[in-house]
């Protein structure tokens, strides 16, 4: 099991997902729980795609973090 980091977007009405380890690998929903849910499985179904064309599978190296600024 590997755990693969995904970015999260709100746009105007719903919200919008990518990992940056596996690129075109995206999803969208209205909720960021939906959201979440589908990325998780486009990854699932990315990967399965990759295993099928015997292409390598991406590890994951991308790391998020948070920081606080004073503006």
């Amino acid at each position: 099991m590997s755990k693969y980091t995904i970015i999260i977007e709100k746009a105007e009405d719903n919200y919008s997902a990518y990992c940056p380890d596996l690129p075109g690998c995206i999803a969208t929903g209205y909720t960021e729980e939906e959201t979440i849910q589908r990325m998780k499985e486009a990854i699932e179904f990315h990967i399965e795609g990759l295993q099928e064309k015997k292409t390598a599978i991406p590890m994951p190296s991308t790391k998020a973090v948070s920081v606080d600024v004073t503006v």
